[in-house]
């Protein structure tokens, strides 16, 4: 699918990879810009289009795709990020929080679209995910598993997508430096280098996007004998 004259819907688009998505769908030639987000006072970026929407509100989610029905590519970016070891005390409750935005939101975004993309001859999906969902991260175990149910849901929504021609691209990502990852202290890629890479691997009718080494490295890991993810480090 080619970007230019698309109508591209970026959900969480007003800040982080959101926004280099909206920005470099608008310097390929996209022909409108939707940016979701809870709450679009003071937002003002010109050839972007804000749009009130919560993922975790189904009505929410309903009214934006009924208000952006000549939308031709969804780009599921929306996500929240919670620190947590596997047997805190916390662990239910946070997980549920989590699960709400990544894989929930996803699912209802997607759901909402879908008739959208199929009626505008079919487009395209981006689901932005992360490489945890291969390299175990402890303190990042309610957000992994959340991204390992959205890569699952990818995978099982891409042929059913298929039938009705709309692409479906998995992004699978490590740390960007965006505000969500502000506090850690590890090497991070730049949102624009990641963005353009998913668009480029979008135009060549690819389905995974692998946007950085260390993400590539460890889906090769994946067919070891010994595979990557039992050996954390």
């Amino acid at each position: 699918m080619k970007v230019q004259k698309s109508v591209v819907f970026v959900t969480g688009g007003n800040r982080g990879l959101g926004l280099a998505f909206a920005r470099e769908a608008l310097h390929r030639g996209a022909a409108k810009i939707y940016v979701g987000m809870r709450n679009t006072n003071g937002f003002d970026v010109p050839g972007l289009v804000p749009v009130s929407l919560d993922v975790t509100d189904l009505e929410s989610v309903r009214a934006a795709a009924a208000a952006c029905s000549d939308t031709t590519l969804l780009v599921n970016n929306a996500g929240i990020g919670r620190l947590g070891l596997p047997l805190d005390s916390t662990m239910e409750a946070l997980s549920r929080e989590v699960f709400e935005t990544n894989y929930y939101g996803l699912v209802r975004t997607t759901q909402a679209f879908a008739p959208v993309l199929a009626k505008n001859n079919g487009g395209a999906i981006i689901n932005v995910l992360s490489d945890v969902t291969w390299r175990p991260v402890p303190i990042l175990s309610a957000y992994s598993a959340s991204k390992a149910a959205a890569w699952s849901f990818t995978n099982t929504l891409r042929p059913l997508l298929k039938e009705q021609r709309t692409q479906v691209l998995a992004l699978h990502v490590g740390v960007v430096d965006t505000d969500l990852t502000k506090d850690f202290n590890v090497p991070k890629s730049n949102p624009a280098t990641v963005v353009r890479r998913t668009l480029d691997a979008l135009e060549a009718n690819m389905e995974e996007a692998l946007a950085d080494e260390g993400t590539q490295v460890l889906k090769q890991g994946l067919s070891r004998e010994r595979a990557s993810y039992l050996d954390p480090a």
